[in-house]
């Protein structure tokens, strides 16, 4: 049997945390996705999941520096979890989304980002 790990999201991005280090950019960002849908009462709900993207600059992958808060995003990529102590010396688990493909989408035009 074959093993799949990918996800795809659309969204609005929340914060935005760029690294340079050799002339090549890391991106960190939230990504917000949301449904809507009708309550059980009749009354409409929002429901809004928070992400947190990794992309990294590669030869097929670049402007990460037009990330901005609020940016309309499709992400590709796949489920990463780390494990760390935190500062209160507990285990914890961080769920990230390891991005292959960003697109910056604006309007009628998308910028394609690919690693």
């Amino acid at each position: 049997m074959e093993q799949l790990n990918r996800i795809e999201l659309r969204g609005n991005v929340g914060s935005v945390k760029i690294q340079v280090a050799n002339d090549k950019s890391m991106a960190r960002f939230s990504l917000a996705t949301s449904k809507a849908y009708v309550g059980k009462n009749g009354e409409p709900v929002i429901e809004t999941t928070w992400h947190n993207v990794v992309a990294f600059e590669g030869k097929n992958i670049q402007g990460l520096e037009r990330l901005s808060k609020g940016s309309k995003v499709f992400v590709t990529g796949r489920m990463r979890n780390q494990k760390y102590i935190g500062a209160d010396g507990l285990e914890r688990t961080a769920t990230d989304v390891l991005a292959s493909k960003v697109n910056i989408l604006e309007g009628d035009d998308s910028l394609d980002c690919e690693l």
